[in-house]
């Protein structure tokens, strides 16, 4: 069998090697797609340092030393990569393609300020990392042809962008990072992952790449980028509307035919032909048409714990033509998507509650009340070519620490980082403003486990610059990514941003003395930009998006989006850390209608040290080092020496004592957080969602991840399977009253008795309460 293997191997290698000889040949049926991700060339721009023959999704970082970038000091070390400029090479060759009218150079992401050359023709300036750039290049392709994509450094175009500003008396700040964090200055004058020039849980590594697939794409009149599918629901049927979203070249208009397949739902493939006698205008090229499905004939799909994740795949087949006299044996070109979407409604409800003051704040999925429970996501790696679906050798414990070293066993990490999240009972993940859009197979990985995405815009922390250049940028990067993902059933909810409300009302960031402007400036951006393209794809499929986390929800429309006092509890959603006091004190944290943000810093295990720290390094100091928060270990010491018996730092096994006493006030801290906003799921707090900060690591360092790089779990993630499970019994201390709330919480929608009894045996209670809520 294993020569067999080795047979079937090379056999399916020698196919696709002959598919890719052979892959420019006339090709009469479909629109022919070739990526140039092989043999690339990388050098600086004095040429003294060249990487040659290599593939692509790549980065600089990542060429020249692997994930050496992370190890011991060398976020520091190694930030002279990100201070020079860079070029990308590849020489390619072509055979003319005469089945084809034209030809686009589609470039699916590069990271992030560059100019891209044909043949030493200029094509563009990408400017934004999250944005799909793409050039006809049919009259510049040639038979031999080499393309240049020249990265320019993001610190000095950060720096310069910030210069031209304030040289307009238009500072944008934060300027510059807290000095503990060891970054770089102007993150917020770039449309490049936030977190990648250092945030309080992670290093500044400011990367520079291709971290995207590049592809020539031979057409005759049209292609599909991506599909959305809208999904309403009467008493009888399902309607999905499908948005076909075509790019075309933009000289002329075009015809079109396009053919729906959904197996499981239609007898037969449906032709939509309206378009084969009517031409599409380039300029708003859209195909729109309704299906309705009979409600028995579907399966809903549920959020983890609570149902199937029924996924229902449908291929859509578009043929386009430029000639009004209709396809003739040339125009046949098929250009084709497959997507795979799931039934259900989701809601987000704020009405007026009936005992108190403020709005509820809570999903309904399926027409049920949810209470949503998870944490926050960011980015799996600080070097987003990195951030697909990679097989990093990861491992969730010390023997297959052992394993991995002997046979190299891959674990695909960001599947890893969602089912640990599932196989804990979560059923809502928040991907965080100042990481990255994420890959498509994350969102299916999403949709297959059940996980609800609330998802923020890539804005976190920071004012931003409102220029024409860069409001046209942000139109475009908002457009494209809410295209691509929209029809995925995790998404539950967009959000504009993260914490720019909360900071510019509460002066973060010293807007104070010139507040009208940045209020203006902060309308503009997220109100009149951001809100009005997620606008264009908004229907019931999910709730109106929210202009920024925290907020108070739909009661901020009151105060034009920017409220006195963002973080509300009887409104919206919160984010809370309190530092100092002692967080296993319940009586310390607030009593929100959804906390969406908070958490509790911990130390990675050992293991996870030692393989990162290098030979003569110090672990104590590395820690500190790698520890950003601007209190230092304070942030976790503080806490630990009320509770536990921390050694002082001179004496022996201080350090292993502090990785494991941090672990433990950790997850207590964050065990007992939940645990009270999961008890007040009554008809007094109402409160309706907890999640935790956060689920994973972008390298080994103090943080607030339940889950380090490596992928091991910390106490928090283990003891998370316990305090997220459906039933669980909360005992929490009241220290204002010196008593013990006990609260039985079950998420099940259905309970089969009516009866509890509560027994509680101590010598310390006399006197017990007992109240029965539903």
């Amino acid at each position: 069998m294993f020569f067999t293997n080795i047979g079937s191997n090379y056999l399916i290698l020698s196919i696709v090697l002959l598919w890719f000889l052979l892959g420019l040949k006339c090709d009469a049926d479909r629109v022919l797609v070739i990526n140039l991700n092989r043999n690339w060339t990388l050098s600086n721009q004095n040429e003294s340092i060249q990487k040659s023959r290599f593939t692509i999704p790549s980065g600089v970082y990542s060429q020249l030393y692997g994930e050496k970038v992370l190890d011991s000091y060398n976020d520091v070390n190694l930030r002279w990569i990100s201070h020079d400029n860079w070029t990308y090479t590849n020489i390619f060759s072509v055979k003319t393609d005469e089945c084809k009218r034209f030809v686009n150079l589609t470039l699916h992401g590069i990271d992030t300020i560059a100019e891209v050359r044909l043949n030493h023709y200029l094509l563009g300036r990408p400017n934004n990392m999250f944005v799909r750039y793409s050039y006809d290049i049919t009259k510049i392709l040639q038979e031999h042809n080499i393309l240049e994509i020249e990265i320019k450094s993001p610190i000095y175009a950060a720096l310069n962008k910030a210069k031209d500003l304030q040289d307009q008396g238009m500072d944008t700040p934060p300027n510059c990072p807290p000095s503990r964090y060891e970054g770089e200055c102007h993150m917020n004058m770039l449309r490049k992952m936030q977190a990648s020039f250092a945030w309080d849980w992670g290093l500044a590594a400011p990367s520079m790449g291709i971290w995207k697939s590049i592809a020539l794409e031979y057409y005759d009149a049209a292609v599909i980028r991506d599909v959305d599918v809208t999904l309403t629901k009467n008493s009888t049927h399902w309607t999905m509307q499908s948005r076909v979203f075509i790019d075309c070249n933009s000289q002329s208009n075009f015809y079109a035919e396009l053919t729906f397949y959904a197996v499981e739902l239609l007898k037969n493939p449906l032709i939509i032909d309206k378009h084969s006698k009517t031409p599409i205008s380039c300029k708003a090229a859209i195909i729109t048409f309704d299906v309705d499905i009979p409600i028995d004939q579907v399966t809903l799909w549920w959020p983890n714990g609570y149902g199937d994740q029924k996924l229902y795949p449908l291929h859509y087949s578009l043929k386009a033509w430029i000639n009004s006299e209709g396809p003739n044996l040339r125009d046949k070109i098929k250009s084709e998507k497959s997507i795979r979407i799931g039934f259900r409604t989701i809601e987000l409800v704020e009405d007026a509650v009936t005992e108190g003051t403020g709005n509820t704040f809570f999903f309904k999925v399926n027409d049920k009340e949810i209470f949503m429970k998870g944490s926050n996501y960011i980015p799996s790696h600080i070097l987003p070519e990195y951030s697909r679906d990679t097989n990093r050798c990861k491992s969730t414990q010390i023997l297959m620490n052992l394993i991995d070293f002997i046979f190299f066993l891959p674990l695909r990490l960001v599947k890893h980082l969602l089912q640990s999240a599932k196989d804990t009972h979560q059923n809502m993940i928040r991907v965080w403003g100042g990481g990255i859009y994420e890959s498509d197979e994350f969102y299916d990985i999403a949709d297959q486990n059940g996980l609800l995405i609330w998802h923020d815009m890539m804005f976190a922390c920071a004012m931003y610059p409102i220029t024409e250049e860069f409001l046209a940028s942000v139109r475009l990067e908002i457009s494209q990514n809410a295209k691509r993902i929209a029809h995925h059933p995790s998404i539950a909810i967009f959000a504009t941003n993260n914490e720019n409300e909360v900071a510019l009302v509460q002066g973060w960031y010293n807007t104070g003395s010139d507040e009208e402007r940045f209020r203006k400036e902060y309308r503009e951006l997220y109100l009149a930009t951001i809100m009005h393209e997620l606008k264009i794809i908004e229907h019931s499929s999910r709730p109106t998006a929210l202009v920024s986390s925290p907020s108070n929800g739909k009661v901020s429309a009151n105060d034009n989006y920017i409220s006195n006092n963002p973080q509300d509890p009887n409104y919206g959603d919160v984010h809370f850390y309190d530092t100092f006091s002692d967080a296993w004190d319940p009586i310390i944290y607030p009593r929100p209608r959804f906390a969406s943000e908070y958490g509790f810093q911990g130390l990675p295990q050992l293991m996870s040290w030692l393989k990162t720290k290098g030979k003569h390094d110090e672990l104590l100091y590395l820690i500190r080092h790698r520890q950003h928060h601007p209190a230092g270990m304070l942030v976790i010491t503080s806490l630990v020496r009320r509770h536990l018996p921390l050694p002082l730092p001179d004496q022996p096994l201080y350090v292993e004592a502090l990785i494991y006493f941090s672990q433990i006030a950790q997850a207590m801290a964050t065990k007992i957080e939940t645990e009270l906003y999961r008890s007040l799921r009554d008809t007094e707090h109402r409160t309706m969602g907890a999640l935790y900060w956060q689920l994973n690591d972008v390298w080994v360092a103090p943080s607030w991840s339940a889950i380090d790089f490596y992928g091991n779990y910390k106490l928090l993630h283990y003891w998370s399977q316990d305090f997220l499970a459906p039933t669980s019994i909360i005992a929490l201390y009241d220290s204002e009253n010196k008593a013990i709330n006990v609260s039985l919480v079950c998420d099940e929608f259905e309970v089969d008795t009516n009866e509890l009894t509560v027994t509680l045996n101590s010598k310390y209670m006399s006197d017990r309460t007992f109240k029965r809520v539903h």
